[in-house]
């Protein structure tokens, strides 16, 4: 078992499971793991790295809802594989990650353990916060405060202060136009918050 593993469960009959079933899957940078419209046949649990996840609509719109860090799990994926439903997010590796791939069966057998039930209760909490802070966001705040919030996430994700990013990759994250990214940025680096490169943003203020 990888050593995160061995930090997030110790009942030894679930861990025994996890490691008779789990299959470890590493992923590169911007690897897709799972893609809107994709059967759930795994949960993921993050044991290094990060991934990002995004919520699409069916005209391939797409916003950046959160990211996953080691020991977590995607709520989304848990929800769409016990309604039966196909993914409604596209799970994008941030770094090199290294994921477990939890067989749908199995994540719904494994409630019988009182630790297994924990983790998965405690994730959709945490995850509810993040979308409702995505939410406010989007609902009572200007995008400035959008941007400088994905800023400030994909920098503590990428263990950095300065983003390789084009304006319209942004853009299409934020469900906005590239002009009015643009524009906001510029306004952002005269206020001293970021400092704009070609294809790159520096994160000044955190």
């Amino acid at each position: 078992m990888n050593a995160q593993g061995n930090k997030l469960f110790s009942d030894p009959l679930l861990v025994a499971e996890i490691n008779s079933c789990a299959r470890v899957r590493t992923l590169h940078k911007e690897d897709n793991l799972i893609e809107p419209g994709d059967e759930i046949i795994f949960i993921p649990i993050v044991l290094s790295g990060c991934l990002r996840i995004l919520r699409s609509d069916k005209e391939g719109n797409e916003v950046f809802l959160y990211y996953l860090y080691p020991g977590q799990t995607c709520a989304m994926s848990v929800t769409c594989c016990q309604a039966g439903k196909k993914s409604l997010v596209r799970a994008i590796a941030e770094e090199e990650t290294e994921i477990w791939q939890i067989p749908v069966k199995m994540a719904g057998e494994w409630y019988k353990y009182n630790e297994w039930k924990a983790y998965i209760s405690n994730n959709y909490s945490n995850r509810f916060e993040e979308l409702l802070e995505v939410i406010d966001l989007i609902a009572f705040n200007n995008m400035d405060k959008q941007l400088l919030h994905y800023i400030q996430e994909r920098c503590k994700a990428a263990k950095t202060n300065t983003l390789e990013i084009t304006h319209q990759q942004i853009a299409d994250e934020l469900h906005t136009h590239r002009e009015a990214i643009s524009r906001l940025l510029r306004t952002m680096e005269k206020q001293g918050l970021v400092a704009l490169g070609r294809n790159s943003v520096q994160l000044i203020a955190n």
